[in-house]
């Protein structure tokens, strides 16, 4: 038997999930990211999944903005 299991966590850091990427970039847009998490996600070898989902989150949430605001608009 070989100990493959451990040598691949000791070569390569685990990757960041979806749920943990989309926790971590709402939870720094409201500014209630505790400092261990930030830890965790600066610690990541790759930053290029959390910009990506950033820059995601930020079209949605101004696409968002400009929907409710030409509802309100509309409106009167």
């Amino acid at each position: 038997m070989s100990n493959n299991k451990n040598n691949t966590s000791d070569e390569a850091p685990r990757r960041p999930g979806v749920l943990k990427i989309m926790q971590s970039i709402l939870a720094g847009a409201l500014g209630v990211q505790s400092d261990k998490r930030r830890r965790e996600d600066f610690s990541n070898q790759n930053p290029l999944p959390y910009i990506v989902a950033a820059v995601l989150f930020t079209a949605a949430f101004v696409g968002a903005l400009i929907l409710v605001v030409q509802l309100v608009l509309s409106g009167q």
